[in-house]
């Protein structure tokens, strides 16, 4: 697949599954407006002020002693003829309604008929107040496949007001909090020693970067760095889809059985990608919610391992395999390094051997062993290798620095922007995210120029579902950049991030918890176990690894 220029909107592969043809997919459909919540009703002064009723004095009615509770005689309204006559009497029958009533008002004492006549009053400004939405209630819409079932068309999108849950979601490990995130943990040390040639790469040993998924620092870095009872309900909503959706075989599918499915199937990736939503909230298969899921997922993805470590699934285009083995690479060495079970380490160990194997002569991964490179498969295999590092394996520095080479030979503006292939076509938004990604974990100082410049590319062009094309594969790496570069570039991603990926979220339905893929610029491939698995990664960012600068300590 190629990318063209960097004034494309959508130009890259979706990860993880690549398109089945080298040229470009043809561009998504114009997105459909979105219907705008209703207004909210106008008070009228006439609402809020009822009118002023001058009172009129009733005739007097002569009854016979004893006959307060019988029925009164006709009133008799004396009238005036035009011709001027004299008064005729005119016989108006009260109806019975207004007979009872006045019989009840004269029987009854006046304290309790001011009684009843305020508390009416009141019910009716009750009332009135109430049918007013709150100033905070979200709009959410609905899947608009529901609305297809009912016989309505896909346009007409259904909304509903729905008041968000403040309440935080169960999703810590445990209830205990900390003032400081992470306070006792062990220095983590850069090994500065990494190549002569390449003497800017800090291999960073970073093992503490889980830490922020264990009990007591999740609710801390959830304060310290902006995430809401909102995002932590939406990351809820998301593993609980997810749990519907796994087989009975442990494994996940990406083309089904929920709708809007991708194509073609690889079982390796979407077992992959569901687990690592699950380890990113702190789940592993001895503790968390849902710990026996993701000790099934665990043992079927172990299963989907061959000996030289490929993780592979056996049919389906091939264009998927690599981009699968990096990600179960990823979900694998997470396992181990936040488990520390050593049936886990072989596994992890064996794929990064096949990984390291696996690296064409250009420097990264592309779609077959050994072939080519693109920077957005070589950018999940960094991911796969950071994770090992996390994890305490040992990955080769010469593959670390063969990698940063081959970065070298995609970037444009210095090193600022990236392209998805070497000599070919322009730098896109999504590339220059992976691009920076790549770069921080390879050791780009924090106020390196060429990283400076790259995150005010990215923060130029935040998260928006109702311009252009949603892309959450960009949106991905590019609130990972941020995150770790924090500061004033962190706040103002944040501020867009967590208020409208909740938004997006498909709140009712059998489909709740999920993602709509069909607007996505790759969601028609990756399908809605994609947009879901990596929407729910951002929603979990705020702890699922920690900020690279901020926790981390160069070896002096």
């Amino acid at each position: 697949m190629n990318h063209r220029n960097e004034d494309s909107r959508v130009t890259e592969p979706p990860a993880p599954p690549a398109p089945p043809r080298k040229g470009p997919p043809a561009p998504p459909a114009a997105p459909r407006p979105t219907a705008g919540p209703p207004p909210l009703p106008a008070a009228s002064e006439a609402a809020l002020d009822p009118p002023e009723v001058t009172p009129v004095a009733a005739p007097s009615v002569e009854t016979p002693e004893g006959s307060r509770w019988k029925n009164p005689p006709p009133v008799t309204v004396p009238t005036e003829a035009d011709s001027g006559q004299a008064e005729s009497e005119v016989e108006v029958e009260t109806p019975l309604w207004r007979r009872w009533w006045d019989q009840a008002v004269d029987a009854s004492p006046p304290w309790l008929v001011s009684f009843v006549f305020h508390l009416a009053v009141l019910i009716v400004l009750a009332l009135l107040t109430i049918a007013e939405p709150a100033v905070d209630t979200v709009m959410l819409v609905l899947d608009p496949s529901l609305a297809t079932e009912e016989g309505l068309d896909d346009d007409d999108l259904q909304t509903e007001m729905i008041e968000p849950d403040v309440e935080m979601p169960e999703l810590a490990l445990d209830d205990l909090a900390v003032d400081e995130p992470l306070a006792d943990l062990p220095e983590v040390e850069i090994d500065l020693s990494v190549l002569a040639a390449a003497a800017d790469i800090q291999a960073t040993s970073i093992g503490a970067a889980l830490a922020g998924r264990e009990a007591g620092n999740k609710q801390a870095l959830l304060a310290k760095y902006g995430g809401t009872p909102v995002t932590e309900e939406a990351v809820a909503l998301a593993l609980g889809w997810l749990k519907r959706q796994q087989r009975s075989d442990g494994t996940w599918s990406l083309t089904g059985p929920y709708s809007n499915g991708g194509f073609p199937e690889n079982r390796v990736a979407a077992t992959a990608m569901a687990l690592l939503a699950f380890q990113g909230a702190g789940i592993t298969p001895q503790r968390g919610k849902y710990k026996a899921e993701v000790a099934k997922g665990a043992r079927a993805l172990l299963k989907m391992q061959q000996r030289d470590g490929f993780f592979k699934w056996p049919s389906g285009s091939q264009h998927h395999q690599l981009y699968a083995h990096a990600q179960a690479m990823i979900a694998i060495c997470e396992l181990y390094g936040m488990t520390k079970n050593p049936k886990y380490k072989k596994p992890a160990e064996k794929a990064v051997q096949f990984a390291v194997r696996s690296q064409t002569p250009q420097g990264g991964w592309r779609y077959q062993i050994g072939v080519d490179a693109d920077l957005s498969v070589t950018g999940w295999f960094l991911m796969g290798l950071q994770s090992a590092r996390m994890a305490g394996l040992e990955v080769p520095k010469e593959t670390l620095y063969r990698i940063s080479e081959f970065l070298d030979s995609l970037q444009t503006s210095g090193g600022s922007r990236y392209r998805y292939r070497r000599g070919e076509g322009g730098a896109t938004p999504s590339m220059t995210a992976e691009g920076l990604l790549c770069r921080q974990y390879l050791g780009w100082e924090q106020d390196d120029p060429r990283l400076v410049r790259g995150v005010r590319t990215l923060v130029g062009r935040r998260i928006d579902y109702k311009t252009g094309s949603p892309d959450v594969y960009y949106w991905y790496y590019a609130t990972q950049v941020c995150h770790h570069q924090e500061g004033e570039a962190w706040e103002k991603w944040n501020a867009a991030m967590r208020e409208r990926v909740p938004q997006a979220q498909v709140k009712v339905g059998k489909e709740k918890g999920s993602w709509d893929p069909r607007r996505d610029a790759w969601g028609n491939l990756g399908g809605r176990l994609y947009t879901t698995c990596l929407s729910t990664y951002m929603l979990e960012v705020y702890y699922r690894h920690l900020p690279i600068y901020s926790y981390r300590k160069k070896k002096k």
